[in-house]
C-alpha cells in the first residue's frame, strides 16, 4: 500500500529557524525501507523542495534552534509542521525525515 512520506528541511541561520522546506513521495514498502529512501534522497530533494514559512513570535522574530530542540525532545515539533502536512494532504502520524540545514550546509538526515 502506498504512503505519502516527506523529507522536511529545517533551515537554520545564525542559530535561528528561518525556513522550512519539504518534498514528498508516494511509495510502498516497510518503514525501514521508506526511512532509508528518504535519507538517501535528502541531499537531492533539498534543491527541489517547496518553501514554507518558519514560525515567528508576535514581534516577527524567528524561533531559536534550541527552542525547537526542546519541542523535539517532547515530541511536539510536529505541531510546527501542520502547514506542510496539510499542503501534502498527509494523514496523522506521518513518516518523515527531518534534515537540518545549518548556515547553508546540509547536516544529516534523521527520522
Amino acid at each position: 500500500m502506498n504512503e505519502v512520506i516527506l523529507n522536511i528541511y529545517l533551515i537554520i541561520n545564525d542559530g535561528l529557524v528561518v525556513e522550512f522546506k519539504a518534498f514528498s513521495y508516494e511509495i510502498e514498502g516497510g518503514d525501514d525501507y521508506k526511512i532509508d529512501f528518504l535519507k538517501r534522497n535528502a541531499e537531492s530533494d533539498f534543491t527541489r523542495a517547496y518553501h514554507f514559512d518558519a514560525p515567528t513570535d508576535k514581534n516577527g522574530n524567528f524561533m531559536p534552534y534550541n527552542r525547537f530542540a526542546k519541542l523535539e525532545k517532547r515530541g511536539r515539533q510536529f505541531e510546527l509542521f501542520e502547514e506542510i502536512f496539510s499542503s501534502f494532504n498527509i494523514p496523522e502520524k506521518p513518516l518523515i525525515c527531518v534534515t537540518p540545514v545549518v548556515d547553508g550546509k546540509i547536516i544529516s538526515a534523521s527520522s
